[in-house]
């Protein structure tokens, strides 16, 4: 049989038996039993990146699936000739609820309220933002993007959506605008929520010039990877009271005691958990059945972004 090895006897038994394979625990953590025979790897969730490099013990590797959407820290770790599956779908539904937590908790000045509370004071009713009526534009519009945008609908919110191209729209937007339209998109917009992956058209696209043609008082939300903001430029922003931020990534990561963005004013931090809530793992396990089912039968595999 197939040797087939997972992060953890808690995923060899919520995703076995599967039909001609063989699963075994394998945390990337020097090298598994039977080396030799090992065919597919499942990293784990957090810090599988870092330990990629134990690929060098399993010469007969032919797949490695992930369990995050996010692959950019494993691809230059992986030998030649082994083809990389990513879990896209997997954390749409956990991403996209944060990202509208995030936001609301912003528009709704959530951290006055939690700070009021921890000093036991009750503040004085004034009016605060809404997500109603606002025009929110959604960087990114892949799975996780739409999934984002289905939830944002029912706010009674306009919506718009900008991918690396223009394209014909869905059910959720009558299109989908090209990002080379953001110069002229951006000042006609409340808050920006990005989801686009970490790489060389993305590291820094939000940067000075990005920030300054949001509007006065607009929200940057940022589900995506810390290095697809400029930290200084978004700082300096902050800090002038010109735009308002609800990060769950940032560059640096994790963000370093002392640093200036835990500080700046209108900024809400929380410490990259869009994909772990509770929603992940039922999601992840139908992910890997599906996949190695298709694996040991031949057939066509999902999510491929290197293949052999």
């Amino acid at each position: 049989m197939t040797l087939v090895t997972l992060p953890g006897q808690e995923w060899v038994d919520a995703v076995g038996p599967v039909s001609g394979l063989e699963l075994a625990v394998w945390e990337l953590d020097g090298g598994p039993d039977r080396a030799d025979e090992v065919r597919v790897v499942v990293p784990p969730y957090l810090g599988g990146g870092k330990r990629i490099g134990a690929l060098t013990h399993t010469p007969g590797v032919e797949l490695v699936q992930l369990l995050t959407a996010g692959y950019d820290d494993v691809r230059a770790g992986l030998p030649d000739g082994v083809a990389l599956a990513n879990a896209a779908g997997v954390h749409d539904a956990s991403t996209a609820e944060l990202a509208v937590a995030l936001t609301l908790a912003s528009l709704r000045d959530f951290p006055d309220f939690f700070a009021a509370q921890r000093d036991q004071r009750w503040l004085p009713v004034k009016f605060h933002g809404a997500l109603a009526d606002r025009k929110v534009l959604i960087l990114g519009y892949g799975s996780i993007g739409r999934a984002v945008a289905a939830r944002l609908a029912p706010f009674e919110v306009q919506l718009t959506a900008v991918a690396s191209r223009g394209r014909a729209g869905d059910e959720l937007v009558p299109s989908v605008h090209g990002v080379d339209e953001l110069p002229e998109l951006l000042p006609q917009h409340d808050v920006v929520v990005v989801i686009v992956p970490l790489g060389p058209a993305t590291e820094g696209m939000v940067d000075d010039a990005f920030l300054s043609a949001m509007p006065e008082g607009s929200l940057l939300v940022n589900v995506a990877r810390g290095g697809v903001v400029d930290t200084d430029a978004l700082v300096a922003h902050l800090s002038a009271g010109r735009v308002r931020a609800a990060l769950d990534v940032t560059d640096p990561e994790p963000l370093p005691q002392g640093h200036p963005l835990w500080s700046a004013p209108g900024v809400i931090v929380t410490p990259h958990v869009g994909g772990a809530s509770t929603a992940f793992m039922p999601r992840a396990v139908r992910l890997l059945q599906e996949q190695l089912g298709a694996y040991a039968a031949g057939r066509p595999l999902r999510n491929i972004v290197t293949p052999r």
